[in-house]
């Protein structure tokens, strides 16, 4: 009979039904292993207590204080026995505030005579609010002994008290006993790091390292532990992205190479502008993937409106220059028309293959999305089958199983993160061999990050804009604080209109959702009244402008409920000039190019993230007059929201703003996509502060994964690869 490995013993056997049942169904913790990684969150010092008065409302705390005041108090009650009820009111302090714990009916017998004053005790709850002071009703406590030898001076030995990430079920120090039961465990944990690896860096063993975190006795014990932790993460998931990288790099693709007198030659001949530098070492460096006969997987990541497009669109002609096809795929119907709209525009005859007045050198630009009528996509997917069309834009309708190409050989994908990995996969199995990948984004993403979540793509960068591009002007609006200030707003739009440019007004919301739940981009906090009012609306907005502060000005609004359509004629009417502001919903985010607009307006800004707000702020400024984007709040300037809108007004720098975005949002929010949507697997690594592990770890898995693909010679890494790529994750990463 084979012996269960220890650290992968079911936590059931080890910690009894219940406490393992809470532990999955909560904290997804399963086995020993889980949940020796499972580390504290903080830690608190004995001599020293949690700050009571940061404690945040409505979430569970665990904080370390002392009792300052206990009083047993009588009150009438109908439902009590003999009419009277009990409640024991428990004053605790930490030095910086105070705390009031209350406890009702029978539960107040033991805690009166247990919390004494002087008494020092953990104690968990959920933090609310009642007349106007901070409690917690009914906390759960373990009473801190300093000199009794009791059970609790063996939990809590070192002078660092381990406060985990608990639950109202499971409070931490429940979880510290748990995690004291399987700790010997940690002796047969297999090492994922090649022992030179580890010596080389100084690293401590993984059974130390396990212990150091969980039961540390000084401050260094916690470091020593974190930084081998931190190389455990970035390591492994590395060697996973390098395993990938290196099973494509294996993939038969056909080379493409332009011609000589060919279609992109003719394009180039054409183009009234010469490209950017960064344009042509770009273009180069796509053009060496495709001549190769593996698959190219890069990313193009460029600043709003550094000219993506033009780049991918001569990777597409040097595909069709070599019997190729090439696909663009656009998150949504309006982008993708867009694209069709300017790739047609800037090809001009060259886009008029097999028709009369077309150039010598051209192909066909077909569009295909969902809503086409069945003549139009009929004949689109006829051009595809007869490799009429060797260049197609559309939504995901690419996907469907109808559509058949003559030859795929470029799959261009614009705007990743909203693309399904089982999207792109689909489109990859329509060519006879897996065609080359070129992946488009235009939100900056730091290069750590660059490194985690695309790390199997080759990442190229545009960060010089074209000549001829305007700087953009960007204002913080505080309506709240300043009402004058909006007034003024709209003095702006109406000077610009005057000065003959146009103008877009950005609402989060449509505004014909009476009953839709998603009505907030995000759950209101308490931050401010700003917060408790519906998202202001693209209907009720483009009303009152046109009733009101821009009477007389053409005013047309756009989002995407509307018919296909009607969204197609909109943009056509204010991209030729005829109306003067565009009051619109996000869908105006990407893509979208009139050179003449230069004001916008972004209305309860604060409800947008950072990235969304400079990729709308990239819709103006796009021609020769300068660009302004005013950023419209109600919130309070001291407000973490209107700190973050300062920070988008006060750079355009995408890749700075992609940082201080990071640095206010979640790890997981980033890494969500790549880890498919499981629980994030970097619990110790932090993904802007620790770029040069990042990068070193990257190296180290290139070099490994080179010399021994399979990971024969490694069987702990091999094991720490299984479990973080469960099934889920591994398709997703086999996917790409």
């Amino acid at each position: 009979m084979d012996l269960v490995p220890a650290l992968e013993e079911p936590l059931k056997k080890v910690l009894g039904p219940a406490t393992a049942k809470v532990m999955a169904e909560h904290l997804a913790l399963h086995t020993v292993g889980d949940l020796l990684h499972h580390y504290p969150r903080r830690y608190e010092e004995r001599g020293q207590l949690t700050h009571l008065a940061d404690l945040p409302l409505d979430e569970h705390a665990t904080v370390v204080a002392q009792v300052a005041d206990a009083r047993l108090l009588t009150f009438s009650s109908p439902k009590a026995p003999r009419g009277k009820g009990q409640r024991l009111e428990v004053t605790i302090t930490d030095g910086s505030g105070q705390l009031k714990l209350v406890f009702f009916g029978n539960g107040v017998h033991k805690p009166h005579k247990e919390l004494l004053p002087g008494t020092r005790a953990l104690f968990a709850g959920k933090v609310s609010v009642f007349n106007r002071r901070l409690q917690l009703a009914h906390p759960a406590y373990e009473l801190l002994r300093g000199d009794d030898v009791t059970e609790t001076v063996d939990t809590w030995a070192g002078a660092l008290i381990p406060l985990y990430p608990a639950t109202a079920k499971l409070e931490s120090w429940k979880i510290a006993k748990a995690v004291q039961t399987v700790l010997p465990s940690a002796q047969e944990a297999t090492d994922p790091l090649p022992e030179s690896l580890r010596a080389g860096r100084g690293l401590v063993p993984l059974p130390e390292a396990l212990l150091k975190i969980h039961r540390p006795h000084t401050k260094a014990d916690i470091e020593d532990a974190r930084s081998r932790l931190k190389w455990d993460e970035a390591f492994v998931l590395q060697v996973a992205l390098a395993r990938r990288r290196h099973a494509d790099a294996q993939l038969p693709a056909v080379a493409r190479k332009p011609k000589e007198d060919g279609l992109l030659s003719a394009f180039d001949a054409k183009l009234p502008f010469t490209l950017t530098e960064g344009q042509l070492k770009v273009s180069k460096e796509i053009f060496d993937d495709l001549a190769t006969e593996h698959p190219m997987h890069r990313l193009l990541q460029g600043e709003v409106g550094s000219g993506k497009t033009m780049v991918a669109l001569r990777a597409m002609l040097a595909v069709v220059d070599a019997g190729g096809q090439a696909a663009m795929l656009a998150p949504t119907e309006v982008l993708a028309q867009q694209h069709h709209r300017s790739i047609t525009e800037m090809m001009g005859e060259l886009a008029e293959g097999g028709m009369l007045g077309g150039a010598e050198h051209s192909t066909k630009v077909v569009l295909l999305t969902g809503s086409m009528g069945a003549a139009g996509r009929r004949q689109a997917l006829l051009d595809l089958v007869t490799a009429e069309a060797g260049i197609v834009i559309g939504t995901h309708a690419l996907i469907e199983d109808k559509v058949q190409f003559h030859d795929l050989g470029l799959v261009v994908v614009d705007e990743q993160h909203r693309f399904g990995v089982e999207q792109r996969d689909a489109l990859r199995g329509k060519g006879k061999q897996p065609p080359h990948l070129l992946v488009m984004t235009a939100t900056p993403i730091p290069r750590t990050v660059a490194m985690t979540v695309f790390g199997d793509l080759e990442t190229s960068v545009l960060d010089q804009l074209p000549a001829g591009r305007s700087p953009i002007a960007s204002h913080v609006v505080p309506a709240a604080d300043k009402p004058h200030f909006l007034s003024r707003a709209w003095e702006r739009v109406r000077e610009e209109v005057s000065n003959g440019h146009q103008a877009y007004v950005v609402c989060p919301r449509i505004g014909d959702e009476d009953d839709d739940p998603k009505k907030s981009k995000k759950k209101p906090s308490p931050e401010d009244d700003a917060e408790k009012r519906p998202p202001l609306a693209v209907l009720d907005i483009a009303d009152q402008l046109a009733k009101g502060p821009l009477q007389g000005l053409k005013v047309e609004v756009l989002h995407g409920r509307m018919p296909p359509d009607d969204k197609d004629a909109v943009m056509r009417r204010f991209a030729a000039g005829e109306t003067d502001v565009l009051v619109a919903t996000t869908v105006i985010e990407v893509g979208v190019n009139v050179p003449n607009a230069t004001a916008m307006v972004i209305m309860d800004a604060d409800r947008f993230g950072v990235s969304q707000l400079h990729q709308l702020r990239g819709r103006v400024g796009r021609g020769s007059a300068a660009g302004l984007c005013l950023l419209v709040t109600e919130m309070a300037e001291a407000s973490p929201a209107r700190q973050r809108l300062t920070a988008v007004a006060s750079t355009l720098d995408g890749f700075e703003l992609s940082r201080i975005d990071l640095e206010q949002r979640r790890e997981g929010d980033v890494l969500g996509q790549a880890q498919s949507g499981a629980r994030t697997s970097l619990r110790m690594l932090a993904v802007i502060d620790d770029e040069e592990i990042i990068a070193e770890a990257r190296d180290e898995a290139t070099a490994v994964v080179a010399s021994d693909p399979d990971l024969e010679h490694l069987p702990g890494l091999r094991t720490a690869l299984q479990a973080l790529l469960d099934e889920e994750r591994e398709q997703y990463l086999e996917k790409g």
